[in-house]
């Protein structure tokens, strides 16, 4: 299955996993809950997803690379303790506790977070020596003398024979004691993660050009070359930021996470391209609503990869927009539940400012909660720097014009909050204005096409854009969205009609 199925599977399972009955015992008995073994070529975001999962579960994550382990780390340190057995005395060997089972509970005293994803990579690239003791894992779920905390799902991953010499295959008694789930790289699905996490629109375009090269191994005598999904997600972060230097990423750059030849030497010429088509097109001029003539011949005349790639250009400013405008309206939404919560907690006649500070107090500890147990995400993190930055604005307000009354300093804040709604009004209203030039462009430059078709289809792939569309009514979008979904209907018919003919 692709990463975004196995995705779903996993928050399935642990979902089954930890649902209780009216008794607080697991619906699935801990010995029957099997450790869930994802295995799939590397690179393709297995250890990633992980993080994802946690996350929207709410609970905690320990994550370990089994091959940075020894055996004593994995199991413990044996010792010699004494016990009696039959009246008579005897040494017995136990262990101290693993490495791994104490950071679960290390993590479970540090996020209060009882249940939780206990996560090891490589697990099939193990040495010699601790390879019984990952069978046992699997098997029993325990590292030497010491179980994993009940609540916590053991999730393995590991690459196939093919991609690590190292590999070792699982006997079928290990096999038949887990939940296996192959997972192979897909780009459509990769792309709508691409959007959502702002990935370079160049990689996003070059690669929807060259869908070969998302991910791409071979093994020759000279070595292995090799292009990943991880690869170009790390590539496209250097770029945003070597943009912010004032630096270029020349064909070097691109071979240190791109080690393929080929296609580094192929994206690094591309980019070159993608910045000149940049300044050629005058992109910025576009999304004001400026479309000089003679963008529109060149455009005419352009080469279909030249096409792409300005199209790409304005899904990208549309794009950075949308993403303002998503979190601005998290940010709104934030302060407004606050307000609402100071209301409520005046309507108990606590003092304004006293009642304030308390909001204040518990949106802090909030945060420092979900930041201890990495429960938020980027966007997330910011919001909510913003919304206390502005609660505490709030509150000096309060105090500096010393309103004591309840009444008084509700009408206060809902004033000062106004100005706020009215700001992500403004960016709505620019972000919808600025999706409208775009149209504009593609409406003059390629009218109803193959190109417009392409436009549309980015737009529905893309998170940012399909939330701000439910909101803004872009007449143009639903006309041409129309349209392209007529035509894939036409098209399905079509296709079952001439199967139908080839079997008569």
């Amino acid at each position: 299955m692709d990463i975004k199925r196995a995705k779903e599977e996993i928050k399935d399972s642990i979902e089954a996993y930890l649902l209780k009955d009216a008794y607080g015992e697991y619906e699935i008995p801990v010995m029957r809950q099997r450790p869930i073994f994802l295995l799939g070529a590397p690179g393709i975001g297995k250890t990633q997803i992980m993080e994802q999962v946690a996350r929207e579960c709410g609970i905690g994550l320990v994550a370990y690379t089994i091959t940075h382990h020894t055996r004593q780390s994995a199991i413990g340190l044996p010792l010699i303790s004494k016990n009696e057995y039959g009246g008579k005395a005897y040494s017995v060997t136990e262990y101290t506790m693993s490495e791994i089972i104490a950071s679960v509970y290390k993590k479970i005293e540090e996020t209060g977070l009882s249940e939780g994803i206990l996560f090891i990579d490589e697990i099939n690239c193990v040495s010699e020596t601790l390879a019984p003791a990952m069978l046992q894992f699997l098997q029993y779920k325990t590292f030497g003398n010491h179980e994993v905390p009940k609540g916590w799902v053991i999730v393995a991953a590991g690459n196939p024979p093919e991609y690590n010499k190292s590999v070792r295959e699982f006997d079928v008694v290990t096999m038949d004691r887990v939940k296996k789930i192959e997972v192979e790289a897909d780009f459509s699905v990769w792309k709508e993660y691409a959007y959502h996490q702002g990935i370079h629109p160049a990689v996003i375009s070059y690669l929807t050009n060259r869908q070969n090269y998302f991910y791409k191994m071979e093994h020759t005598v000279d070595g292995s070359f090799f292009a990943t999904p991880r690869g170009w997600e790390d590539l496209s972060r250097l770029i945003q930021v070597y943009e912010k230097l004032g630096k270029k990423v020349d064909r070097d750059v691109v071979g240190s996470y791109i080690q393929f030849p080929e296609i580094a030497k192929d994206f690094a010429n591309y980019l070159e391209l993608y910045y000149r088509y940049e300044a050629d097109y005058q992109v910025e001029q576009v999304m004001e609503g400026k479309i000089p003539e003679i963008l529109l011949k060149k455009i005419s005349h352009a080469s279909f990869d030249e096409k792409l790639s300005v199209i790409s250009l304005l899904l990208a400013r549309v794009t950075e927009v949308f993403r303002k405008v998503f979190g601005q309206e998290a940010y709104v939404s934030m302060l407004f539940e606050k307000l609402k919560q100071y209301k409520d907690v005046l309507g108990q006649k606590k003092e304004a400012v006293e009642a304030f500070r308390e909001i204040l107090e518990e949106t802090c500890e909030e945060q420092k909660e979900k930041e201890r147990a990495k429960l938020l995400t980027k966007t997330e993190k910011i919001v909510y720097r913003k919304g206390i930055e502005k609660l505490e604005l709030y509150l000096k307000v309060l105090e500096e014009e010393q309103i004591s009354d309840g009444e008084d300093a509700f009408e206060k804040i809902r004033g000062l909050f106004a100005e706020e709604r009215g700001a992500y009004e403004k960016l709505e209203e620019s972000a919808g204005q600025k999706l409208e030039y775009a149209f504009d462009f593609m409406e003059i430059a390629f009218g109803a096409s193959q190109e417009m078709t392409i436009f549309i289809t980015e737009l529905n792939m893309n998170a940012y854009s399909v939330k701000f569309l439910q909101e803004y009514q872009c007449d143009r979008y639903y006309q041409y969205n129309k349209q392209l979904v007529f035509d894939e209907i036409d098209r399905n018919i079509r296709n079952r009609i001439e199967r139908v003919e080839m079997q008569l």
